[in-house]
């Protein structure tokens, strides 16, 4: 074993950066083992200096990232802060001046992927990143590691833990949204402000990192075709149960029938209860994929926290200082196909459609009219009159598989009609 430690600096000292310093620390005969060297921790970097951090020595606590960074004794820099700024300059930074980078920065990834790793081949550096989509769960390697020869089809996961904590408290217990919020606040699941997480933002940013290694492509945050949670409703889960599935929010990521393109998006969906995501239940997370040689796999386990997200840092620090001391480098980005990111109208997938109508003779006739001229085909409708009397009628559509672009064309003709009062839902069904 080599004697010299390999220095590593730690950009970030909160719920993350924390358990990495204090694994690095309780855990460094079995991380030198593993190397074949000692990995010494040689400066944090933080924003609040005077806050008592356990276990990290106070000469190594710097508020000063950029002279951390271009010390020409680093190996690697663990980034953990977040956000786009100051961590993109910081990353570019600590790899032109010779150290390899581990990040869990999914925002930075989404956004400027491509020159990071642009940056990093330049430099001879390492970029990893298996922290930055799903916690814990070893998923980023596997696709561009272990599935390399295949050619997968379809990434379709659970991707956010706090989403999925609220949508199973309103599964299991018939809660609203808002109390089920409430709950995943409460307990420390959700942020004070939640949108990133409600609204889709995260997701989309993992979508985007998923579907760039899937396919050997570029994709952005842009390309990701986004829609939250917030307007899933308990009538909507009474109807997801009436035709035996839960509505899960989902990233998928899929290559196009054709081979020639591919999609990426985050929605909330119907899936079937015979389907292995729809089992996942809590603040987990779990990512299904589909390829070519090797079938169906999925992915499970813990995608958020400073413990499981620590993990999978510590298991790219593993792998980066191997290759430090190799004289080499791992995998860097494949773009290598180049397929282009179509729209969501060229999605393929069915709609579950909840519609307020007028209760009278021929309104079925009308809305099934709307569907033939949009060349959408209905696979069931479920109609049922109110008990109040008012002279409506709640009409449920489940369509066959269609184009996107045909399927939001089609509700916005419904919305048109004069027969129909509104439009209660719309909810894609996946997984089928």
């Amino acid at each position: 074993m080599r004697t010299r430690p390999l220095k590593v600096a730690l950009l970030g000292c909160g719920v993350v950066g924390s358990e990495v310093a204090r694994i690095m620390t309780t855990h460094a005969d079995d991380l030198a083992a593993r190397i074949g060297a000692p990995v010494e921790l040689a400066g944090v970097a933080v924003r609040r200096p005077s806050r008592v951090r356990a276990g990290i020595d106070p000469a190594l606590v710097t508020t000063d990232a950029t002279a951390l960074v271009k010390r020409g004794d680093i190996d690697v820099v663990v980034e953990v802060i977040g956000g786009i700024e100051p961590a993109r300059s910081l990353i570019t930074t600590a790899l032109e001046h010779g150290a390899s980078v581990v990040s869990a920065n999914k925002a930075l990834l989404a956004q400027d992927g491509a020159a990071l790793h642009a940056a990093a081949n330049e430099a001879g550096k390492d970029l990893y990143y298996e922290a930055a989509v799903a916690g814990a769960i070893p998923l980023i390697r596997p696709l561009r590691e272990s599935l390399a020869g295949d050619k997968i089809n379809r990434v379709m996961g659970i991707v956010n833990g706090t989403t999925n904590f609220i949508l199973d408290k309103m599964d299991s217990t018939g809660a609203g949204y808002q109390e089920a919020l409430d709950e995943a606040t409460a307990l420390g699941y959700a942020e004070a402000d939640p949108t990133a997480d409600v609204e889709g933002f995260d997701a989309a940013a993992k979508a985007a990192i998923l579907a760039g290694i899937a396919f050997h492509s570029r994709v952005r945050l842009d390309d990701v075709y986004r829609e939250g949670m917030s307007e899933v409703t308990a009538a909507d889960f009474a109807s997801a149960k009436a035709m035996g599935c839960t509505i899960k929010l989902l990233a998928i990521c899929e290559r196009a029938a054709d081979g020639g393109s591919v999609t990426a998006r985050v929605h909330p969906a119907m899936i079937p209860l015979t389907h292995p995501l729809a089992s996942v239940r809590g603040a987990y997370n779990a990512v299904f994929v589909e390829s070519d040689a090797a079938g169906q796999l999925m992915f499970y386990g813990p995608g958020a926290g400073g413990a499981p997200t620590a993990s999978a840092v510590l298991g790219d620090l593993v792998a980066v200082c191997r290759n430090r001391l190799a004289g080499g480098t791992g995998p860097g980005e494949s773009a290598y196909a180049a397929l282009p990111v179509s729209p969501m109208g060229d999605v393929v997938t069915r709609y579950h459609i909840s519609l307020d109508v007028a209760d009278k003779p021929g309104v079925l006739a009308q809305v099934a009219t709307v569907f033939a001229e949009h060349g959408v085909s209905i696979d069931t409708v479920r109609q049922q009159g109110r008990q109040d009397g008012d002279g409506e009628a709640s009409l449920v559509v489940v369509t066959h598989r269609a184009f996107d672009a045909s399927l939001s064309g089609t509700v916005e003709a419904l919305r048109n009609l004069d027969t129909v009062r509104g439009v209660a839902s719309i909810m894609r069904v996946e997984g089928e």
